[in-house]
């Protein structure tokens, strides 16, 4: 996978999780399996992507938090009980903030 296209997976699969989540609480958000799922799955393909990137585009964007995004990919291959929480503080913070500093850096 390229770097153009792991930032592109990153991009699409952000908007995707923005898109499901607009407008929805926590709560609401939590209460609806498909949409949570279907979230949880494109924050997995942002963190994979993320974790492709090499370390010189990492240290190119030092505002993204890529030990976040590691972080992410780590817990969410290991399902547990914390894992309603951390899919939500991406949806709000993690991928909202990489979303912007790749336009940022565009």
């Amino acid at each position: 996978m390229t770097q153009r296209y792991a930032v592109g997976t990153i991009e699409e699969a952000g908007t995707a999780v923005l898109t499901l989540t607009e407008g929805l609480e926590k709560e609401e958000f939590l209460a609806s399996r498909l949409t949570r799922a279907e979230t949880r799955r494109q924050l997995r393909l942002m963190s994979k992507s993320a974790l492709l990137l090499s370390p010189e585009v990492h240290a190119l964007l030092v505002e993204i938090d890529w030990e976040g995004w590691r972080a992410l990919d780590q817990r969410l291959a290991t399902s547990d009980k914390a894992e309603d929480t951390l899919l939500w503080l991406a949806v709000r913070a993690l991928a909202p903030d990489t979303l912007m500093w790749l336009r940022v850096y565009r």
